[in-house]
């Protein structure tokens, strides 16, 4: 095997997908859940079950990665069980409870009737179309009926390269942010009113 060969196969090991989920336990995650705050019996806001991930959307919190990352796909199989509901994938999280239950961070919205929505917690990203109608805190997506039934899985993919972040969901491409204030950070999932179960949460490095 030649040198370059050598080369070119562990840079495609090194760009392979992660999964931060083992299927069956926390592992590599931990939650803030504020009013779970020195209760070691209170209900938990996430468990796994059946194989799967899922935030029981009460009591309010957040589900947070113990290592960093940036330069990165990731993507989220994700379904409502019940019905229709609020949950969120925050990139670049840094500081708990920055606002409220809130960390530090860019959401990418998984509330039914907006996925891809950006919401900003204490940092700043624009719309790379001037036409988007933005606020401060809040980056429309770009589409409409991109989402499946209530039920039935999406699949939401984000890349975070350098001070850019893209978001499809179910290969719709839904928001286009640029000038992001932060690059890197953790991940946290959301525990905001509905059940949500989570299949794959996988990442890959973008080289």
């Amino acid at each position: 095997m030649s040198a370059l060969l050598a080369i070119l196969l562990l840079s495609g090991q090194a760009a392979q997908p992660v999964s931060l989920f083992d299927g069956k336990s926390l592992t590599g995650w931990h939650a803030d859940v504020p009013d779970n705050d020195n209760k070691p019996d209170a209900k938990p806001a996430f468990i796994t079950r059946d194989g799967l991930l899922v935030s029981l959307g009460t009591p309010m919190g957040h589900l947070i990665t113990d290592a960093s990352y940036e330069n990165y796909r990731l993507v989220v199989e994700y379904r409502y069980v019940k019905e229709a509901g609020n949950c969120g994938v925050i990139v670049h999280a840094s500081t708990k409870r920055f606002r409220s239950f809130l960390p530090k961070g860019i959401e990418a919205q998984l509330r039914s009737g907006n996925a891809g929505d950006f919401h900003l917690f204490g940092e700043t990203l624009k719309p790379r179309d001037p036409k988007v109608e933005a606020t401060a805190t809040r980056i429309p997506n770009l589409t409409d009926n991109s989402e499946k039934p209530i039920g039935e899985w999406n699949t939401m993919r984000v890349e975070c390269r350098d001070n850019t972040i893209k978001v499809w969901v179910n290969a719709d491409f839904v928001n286009d942010g640029i000038e992001s204030s932060v690059t890197k950070g953790q991940i946290a999932l959301q525990s905001e009113g509905a059940e949500v179960e989570f299949r794959k949460l996988e990442l890959t490095k973008l080289q």
